[in-house]
């Protein structure tokens, strides 16, 4: 089942500062900046308490529409039938909101207006309607047994280790190029051979990759090319969710640094199909160690760009990657 991202958020202390009588409510600073960036963030907006006529039309009149307008008592139910997923979906409160957050089971934020008691609305935009993307994945097996995290936001932090020196080498130019960050940690049956290692940890690699993408809203999608002295390694990517790899190049030695040759392309094959990319390789040059790096190198360009949020449109006519 999809899920969705759902904000429920509390009319009095979140929506409004409090009731004025027959007076115009008193709206929360930076509230309805907030909310239209939390809405093009793809984020739903359902109302815990029921909106006069003049908040609804004000609201309305600034592009900001609640899907739904509930009473607290109704909040689990409705949840649970518009399958809000439970890690992005979050009920938004006033500072001072307390017996309304003692039945809540989402994730909640409290609103202020100084900041102090709570988040300002503006913060809450901030860090709710752009979150890092990120993933963790463990893959164990007979052959492997592998644990992945990445963080496609915060890039710096790398750290690899498989067994087989250059192959490390290799993902890190992956995710330093790639501009993410990669923890990735592999013990591996290399006593039996160095096949196993390499394909489950692109495949776990890829998996880490797709799940931190979550719903590719706003990403470049595509990402093309690099040279390496005499070596020139041309990479295009799409993230479109349907796998397909070609690999077009022939090395001139049969290992790089413990690195068997004929499993770089099945590197980038295992790594495309647990992605759910296409991943186009075509390398030429004489050094097979310039060759080899241009292309996890290329590969790392690439992603750069195809990863790199901007805006907040999903790429694709189809409405879905």
């Amino acid at each position: 089942m999809t899920t969705a991202r759902v904000l429920f958020v509390a009319r009095r202390g979140a929506l409004v500062a409090a009731d004025a009588g027959t007076q115009a409510p008193s709206l929360m600073p930076g509230v309805i900046p907030a909310l239209l960036d939390l809405r093009r963030a793809g984020h739903r907006l359902v109302s815990i308490g029921r909106l006069d006529d003049f908040l609804r039309s004000l609201f309305a009149s600034q592009g900001v529409a609640f899907q739904a307008e509930i009473e607290a008592a109704e909040l689990p139910d409705y949840a649970a039938s518009h399958a809000a997923d439970p890690e992005r979906s979050f009920v938004i409160l006033g500072a001072s909101d307390d017996a309304l957050a003692a039945g809540v089971t989402l994730g909640t934020v409290r609103v202020s207006a100084d900041g102090i008691t709570g988040e300002t609305w503006p913060a809450i935009a901030g860090r709710l309607a752009r979150p890092n993307r990120t993933a963790e994945v463990t893959r164990k097996t007979r052959e492997t047994d592998i644990a992945v995290r990445v963080n496609l936001d915060q890039p710096g932090d790398i750290a690899i280790s498989t067994g087989i020196g250059f192959f490390d080498h290799m993902l890190e130019q992956v995710a330093k190029h790639g501009e993410f960050s990669l923890d990735l940690k592999c013990r591996g049956d290399l006593e039996v051979d160095e096949h196993h290692t390499v394909e489950d940890c692109a495949l776990a690699l890829g998996q880490a990759l797709r799940e931190a993408l979550g719903d590719k809203r706003g990403i470049g999608r595509y990402g093309f090319v690099l040279p390496m002295d005499e070596a020139l390694a041309q990479v295009a990517i799409d993230l479109s969710g349907r796998s397909y790899a070609v690999f077009t190049g022939r090395f001139g030695r049969d290992a790089v640094g413990g690195l068997p040759t004929e499993l770089v392309p099945h590197f980038f094959r295992s790594l495309a199909d647990a992605m759910g990319a296409a991943i186009h390789v075509e390398v030429k040059g004489e050094n097979t160690h310039h060759m080899v790096e241009a292309c996890f190198k290329g590969v790392g360009r690439a992603l750069r760009r195809a990863l790199r949020v901007r805006g907040d449109e999903l790429p694709s006519s189809k409405g879905v990657l």
